[in-house]
């Protein structure tokens, strides 16, 4: 058994993740012995049974939603010095032994924001979840200047120097929106992005999934329109973003 490299951390965001955060996390602290498991408020034992690993607790006294939650946990991640910061969810859709790969792309690609994108066997997504993915790949990657691979993806490797200068703040109702303009404010700040294609999973035993397509998709779309709108319609960037072919990491 490999020893855990401790110069990156680990977060899961939780919200009643009662029935795999256990799971995740043991086996993400496989990884690292940096796992930082935020329970957002859950009505749930999501936090007794985070308390069961070797993970760290951290616990919202108020539900902050997952942008407060990641939030939280980049801070703790920071003070702890890690290099850089990957993130998973806690419902079991991630697997944590994907995360060498994440690794291995960073090696090659340092100072890039590396996203799981789910390419493969993506006929097992939901047809309305695919969709409504598309159609945020679509605004996210015409706001960032760049084409994007599975936006929606919270399965990511995020430098550390991105963290530290992240402006993006936890101020709309959706999760899923944060992730996105983190996407669009990472390229404006120079970064670029590059895709470890992994399996679409929906395991059987977890929750049902909090991304609701219709509303957070109308929630992005807003955010993106309002960006758009202060760069006029930013049309070189979706000249670049229909052009070019992301960087897919195998």
């Amino acid at each position: 058994m490999t020893t855990p490299n401790p110069n990156f951390a680990i977060i899961i965001p939780a919200y009643n993740e009662s029935l795999t955060i256990q799971a995740v996390a043991t086996s993400a602290l496989k990884h690292s012995p940096w796992v930082i498991v935020i329970d957002d408020a859950s009505k749930d034992d999501t936090a007794e049974l985070a308390k069961q690993t070797d993970a760290i607790l951290i616990e919202h006294k108020q539900n902050q939603g997952k942008a407060g939650a990641m939030l939280s946990g980049f801070k703790k991640a920071i003070e702890l010095g890690a290099d850089y910061v990957i993130t998973i969810d806690g419902d079991g859709q991630h697997s944590p032994d994907n995360i060498p790969q994440l690794q291995a792309a960073y090696a090659q690609y340092p100072e890039h924001l590396i996203v799981a994108a789910r390419l493969k066997n993506r006929e097992n997504a939901p047809k309305a979840r695919l969709m409504a993915n598309k159609i945020a790949d679509f605004w996210v990657s015409w706001a960032a200047s760049k084409p994007i691979a599975d936006s929606q993806s919270g399965f990511r490797l995020y430098p550390i120097r991105l963290l530290k200068e992240m402006q993006t703040q936890a101020n709309n109702p959706s999760g899923f929106v944060f992730e996105s303009e983190i996407l669009i404010d990472a390229s404006r700040q120079g970064f670029n992005f590059v895709f470890v294609p992994i399996e679409s999973s929906y395991p059987e035993l977890r929750r049902a999934s909090h991304f609701r397509p219709g509303f957070d998709i109308t929630q992005i779309t807003l955010m993106v329109a309002k960006k758009l709108l202060k760069r006029a319609l930013n049309l070189p960037g979706l000249f670049n973003s229909l052009i070019k072919k992301p960087t897919i990491f195998e």
